[in-house]
């Protein structure tokens, strides 16, 4: 007899919190031993008379952080996001790109002064760094084809086929849902797989599926389920940085009063994700 496995909550919470957006290939993290040593923390009353707030972004992490054409000027949801923040206070803003690898490093020795890079918020983060208020919620999602009528919640994925990055955390969730994965290598090819009628479903970030429609506005795949529980991406700052982050909260409040926020949302993902 098989028997029907109920994914709880606390699990789904768990899994996405982990796989929240920061990037593919999130190998480094705090409490990374480095040769740098932590600089101090900015005031905001550092960042005017500097005059530049310097944003540490990977410029490789589309829709994030990337180059048009792969040599365009940098630009990307993240980009537009911290350089709208930078006109509230009042600077310039100069982006250093980099490796993932290096992102919180280069933080801690004062390569730059924030990180924008779809940072996730987590309790092991928070013990480390500081965050603005979140400008991303994120939730993950099931995607379908837009006929399916079979799977309509995580419960229904048990003896379904997903596709799925072997190395991913929407991996570890397809198997405690109770389904058989197909190990594919990106969104790309599950998305080829699941037209092909080779996989019935695939996991994955929302923020992946409304970039990929936004785009291709591919009728034949919808969005059959999501978790309740939401990821939180948000600016980081050093600690020692209170007074600038306070800054900064109060420009994303007043950017998402007057619309901003919602009008670089809708630019790249025609919806609003930053609430």
């Amino acid at each position: 007899m098989t028997h029907r496995r109920v994914l709880p909550a606390a699990a789904i919470a768990a899994l996405l919190i982990s796989t929240a957006a920061c990037s593919a290939d999130d190998t480094a993290d705090v409490g990374e031993d480095t040769d740098e040593e932590s600089a101090a923390g900015l005031t905001l009353e550092d960042v005017q008379e500097e005059g530049t707030l310097t944003v540490g972004t990977e410029g490789t992490y589309r829709p994030f952080s990337y180059h048009e054409g792969g040599s365009g000027d940098l630009t990307g949801y993240d980009v537009d996001i911290v350089t709208a923040v930078a006109e509230k206070l009042g600077v310039e803003v100069q982006f250093e790109e980099t490796q993932w690898d290096a992102m919180f490093a280069g933080l801690e020795s004062a390569r730059f002064d924030v990180v924008a890079n779809q940072v996730s918020v987590t309790e092991d983060r928070q013990e480390s760094y500081l965050f603005s208020e979140p400008y991303t919620v994120s939730n993950g999602v099931i995607v379908t084809l837009a006929d399916n009528e079979e799977i309509t919640s995580f419960e229904d994925l048990e003896g379904k086929t997903t596709a799925q990055s072997l190395t991913s955390n929407w991996y570890d969730l397809a198997v405690e849902a109770g389904a058989d994965v197909e190990g594919v290598e990106g969104w790309a090819q599950s998305v080829t797989l699941l037209e092909q009628g080779r996989v019935d479903a695939t996991i994955n970030d929302k923020l992946t599926y409304l970039d990929y429609q936004a785009t291709e506005d591919n009728e034949n795949i919808a969005i059959a389920a999501e978790t309740d529980d939401q990821s939180f991406a948000a600016l980081t700052f050093r600690q020692g940085s209170e007074s600038l982050v306070e800054a900064v909260d109060e420009a994303l409040a007043e950017l998402a009063e007057d619309g901003t926020l919602t009008e670089i949302s809708e630019e790249y993902f025609d919806a609003d994700v930053s609430q």
